[in-house]
């Protein structure tokens, strides 16, 4: 399959991108980086070699430090180079560890890396799953594509990330601790030792499964009650992505630079940083996960609420998405226990979310991404003033915890649902 026949249904690609894989994919075969006349070869998952390892890794228990130091991978992992004067070489399915890079290669000196996250879920049938891991493989040529990365058909990444969980998924997900999950990240990297400033003319992908903690869980206050996330609003003197810029993708550059904000949040007593955008302070991002709010307008209707996708400076996250098609398709009309919701995807000021919890309209707020799951907001400090916000049901409120509720059967089986990519067990 040539790398521009992606899955266009996913909505996830766009003229740039599109743009982007001529430059990347079909013009090195027309004299690009000094290459004429060659036809390069596409990334083929059908002809990957394995070599299983010798040394299995023990399997951590559930809850205990290792899996919550974040460093503990499975037995195996995909690899698969890309150079410029041959395109894709075979993948390899091979004993994890260490990678070979020299101290010039690009990604350490210019961040000419992407990442994707998701999950594998071990269900409460039993079966091995991925959720809408197809969105993921089409987000990561974005990111490729918008640092210079070689292309590539998501469909052959889709079948080396099956690889890799059929084939460690059973011993690190076992049957008998349904519920549980492994976090799944395909990664590329310019591997090229050039120090110059120019496009790669050398790649590495790769995907690892690594244990990984419960994030959306709550914490339990001193009066014993849950409680949820609570996030410092940024100030004028920093922002985390701008229109033009490279938000919308998944790399590196983008995380890096808010660490420092990030842990200064944390040391204050915050779990993230809420990041505003402008003078108007429009709210974008909670730490690295999408936003949204919950609220009455003055006209008495209820809204779910979440920052736009035009300016591309939040990312198109695979659990927002979800969320607003859950919405739309189960919560738009009105019932008896809950008032229907309607979508709007515009840009969020603060000071609208400061009027409508003083004037009792503020209803929910939540984080929603791979890593925090969906994940209540309790409390926003902006400005010298926190905003209370409402978790009326318990760890949540009414909606949130609804929209919760629908993915995680999705995810874990209990509602079988074409998001739902069941993985065939390798025994």
């Amino acid at each position: 399959m040539p790398p521009a026949a992606i899955d266009t249904t996913s909505q996830l690609t766009s003229a740039g991108v599109s743009s982007a894989l001529s430059k990347t994919a079909h013009s090195l075969t027309n004299g690009a980086n000094g290459v004429s006349g060659v036809q390069l070869a596409e990334l083929d998952a059908s002809r990957i070699t394995s070599t299983y390892t010798a040394s299995p890794r023990p399997v951590p228990v559930p809850g205990s430090p290792e899996i919550a130091a974040q460093n503990i991978c499975t037995d195996h992992m995909i690899t698969a180079k890309w150079t410029v004067k041959e395109g894709w070489h075979a993948p390899a399915l091979q004993p994890y560890g260490p990678l070979s890079l020299m101290p010039t290669a690009s990604c350490l000196h210019y961040a000419t890396e992407c990442f994707e996250g998701l999950k594998l879920y071990r269900g409460y049938d039993g079966k091995l799953r991925l959720f809408r891991a197809n969105l993921n493989a089409a987000r990561m040529l974005n990111s490729a594509t918008r640092i210079a990365l070689p292309a590539f058909a998501p469909t052959e990444l889709l079948k080396l990330i099956m690889k890799l969980c059929a084939t460690d998924g059973p011993k690190w997900l076992p049957k008998d601790e349904p519920g549980s999950f492994l976090y799944l990240r395909p990664t590329m990297i310019a591997s090229d030792p050039a120090l110059g400033v120019q496009r790669p003319n050398e790649a590495l992908l790769y995907v690892i499964l690594t244990c990984f903690p419960r994030l959306d869980a709550p914490t339990i206050g001193a009066d014993g009650s849950p409680q949820g996330m609570k996030l410092l609003a940024s100030g004028d003197d920093t922002i985390r992505a701008w229109p033009g810029g490279f938000g919308h993708a998944k790399v590196g550059a983008n995380y890096g630079p808010s660490l420092v904000a990030q842990g200064e949040a944390r040391k204050a007593g915050y779990n993230q940083i809420l990041w505003l955008f402008g003078d108007n302070c429009e709210v974008t991002e909670a730490g690295a996960s999408n936003f949204f709010v919950v609220w009455r307008t003055r006209s008495g209707a209820t809204e779910l609420v979440t920052a736009p996708l035009d300016r591309k400076i939040i990312l198109d996250g695979v659990t927002r998405r979800s969320v607003l098609q859950l919405v739309r398709e189960r919560l738009s009309e009105s019932t008896e226990n809950v008032q229907g919701l309607d979508i709007v995807e515009r840009n969020i000021q603060m000071d609208e979310i400061v009027q409508a919890a003083g004037d009792g309209r503020l209803l929910e707020a939540f984080a929603a991404g791979t890593a925090f799951f969906i994940s209540p907001v309790q409390e926003i400090h902006f400005r010298g003033t926190d905003i209370r916000v409402p978790m009326t049901a318990g760890e949540a409120g009414p909606y949130t915890k609804q929209i919760k509720t629908w993915l995680s059967d999705i995810m874990y089986g209990k509602e079988h649902h074409e998001w739902g990519i069941v993985v065939e067990e390798q025994s």
